[in-house]
């Protein structure tokens, strides 16, 4: 965020339109930018890992309800520039703390840097800690506390060179956290992350959706509340913004109870897994979001598992060479590729991997490779599109 003078203010959520910033992982930016569109948000723009927008305390409301590949949803409300912590100290120290916090609330400041000035994120939040603790003290002689795990507000503070900007954190927990899982399988995949895929494959939430490597069924629930139009915060105990003081309880209670209706159509969807304890866990995560109905888990492997209809998206995360041994990677990707080919005739088949040399063993050319990071994983998410016969000679029917 770029800054005009010394410091900046921002207007606080009750002066109409406001900048947001929400995270997300790195390759989901464009996704993130257009679900913002869809509800509304104004003047978007992409970074890294992060998407820039303005609106409403309405639309900060709605972002944390309703959109599905953000992490977490941000408010600016105060820049300045420092160099070295006494800058930083004295530049926390121009702000009217009591605007946002009483004596007896809680609060909690998280660091992130990216600054030559400054080497260590904990160390800088607990300069601003005692920024705003000493204000207190010298107004009132009372301070609020300071609370990690449940405070009652949460500030976020981002150092680029000398740019320091705080930055409410309106979310709380991340958003990844919808509320339905309860149980989860070796390695499950991020929410936000399996919805990014869904939305990235193009699949339309009609034709047939599978996963045959489902495990706890991250990928089948996203895709079910997705073709449902279920909101993924409809899961949700609490978001920060609740215990803000301006929270409009009515406002919120109105976006909460929205119709959102339910389409005509019921697409099949479907997750498989060759354990049978993991699909009792992926069953009963189904069941926790209200869509054990709506998903048809089974206990199959990859090879015996056969698809519904001729055409529809295949989605699948498979092991990856840190949790499979290297001698038998070379067979497994094979295998992919041969039941691919053998199975899915008129699908999309959509595959998340870390192991870029693993690939060339699917025997298949790729349509797209997409970087995405799987935590600190650098992924390729890639596609087949699986012809009936040979490629040459669907092109030779079509010309």
């Amino acid at each position: 965020m770029e800054i005009d003078s010394d410091d900046k203010g921002y207007s606080g959520p009750d002066s109409g339109s406001f900048e947001m910033v929400a995270k997300t992982f790195r390759g989901l930016e464009d996704v993130l930018a257009g679900e913002i569109e869809s509800i509304g948000g104004q003047n978007i723009r992409k970074g890294t890992r992060v998407v820039f927008f303005s609106g409403t305390t309405e639309l900060l409301y709605r972002a944390n309800f309703q959109l599905r590949t953000a992490l977490r949803i941000l408010k600016p409300f105060f820049e300045f520039r420092a160099k070295n912590e006494d800058e930083l100290y004295k530049g926390a120290s121009r702000f009217n703390w009591s605007s946002l916090l009483l004596e007896n609330k809680t609060f909690a400041i998280d660091g992130v840097l990216s600054s030559p000035y400054f080497n260590h994120s904990k160390y800088i939040a607990l300069k601003v800690k005692d920024a705003v603790v000493d204000q207190f003290r010298a107004a009132t002689g009372m301070r609020p506390s300071v609370d990690t795990v449940d405070p009652d507000i949460r500030i976020n503070l981002h150092i680029s060179e000398d740019k320091c900007t705080l930055l409410l954190d309106s979310s709380g927990e991340s958003l990844h956290k919808r509320g339905y899982r309860s149980e989860a399988s070796p390695a499950p995949l991020n929410e936000v992350l399996a919805a990014g895929m869904i939305m990235l494959s193009g699949w339309d939430r009609k034709s047939p959706f599978i996963d045959p490597m489902c495990g706890s069924g991250t990928i089948p629930i996203e895709a079910a509340m997705m073709a449902h139009n279920i909101p993924p915060g409809i899961y949700r105990n609490q978001y920060a913004f609740e215990k803000w003081p301006d929270f409009d309880g009515e406002l919120f209670k109105k976006i909460f109870n929205e119709d959102y209706a339910e389409p005509v159509l019921s697409p099949s969807i479907t997750g498989s897994d060759i354990s049978p304890r993991i699909i009792a866990m992926a069953r009963k995560n189904a069941k926790n979001a209200f869509l054990n109905k709506k998903i048809d888990f089974t206990i199959s492997s990859f090879e015996e598992m056969f698809p519904a209809g001729e055409g529809g998206v295949l989605l699948f995360n498979p092991p990856y060479g840190e949790r499979l041994k290297k001698d038998n990677i070379k067979a497994f990707y094979t295998l992919i590729g041969d039941i691919l080919k053998k199975n899915y005739a008129g699908y999309s088949a959509w595959m998340l991997t870390s192991n870029l040399e693993a690939l060339k063993y699917t025997g298949l050319r790729t349509e797209k490779r997409i970087v995405l990071y799987n935590g600190p994983l650098e992924c390729r998410f890639v596609k087949y599109t699986i012809y009936k016969g040979s490629r040459k000679n669907e092109f030779k029917k079509k010309y």
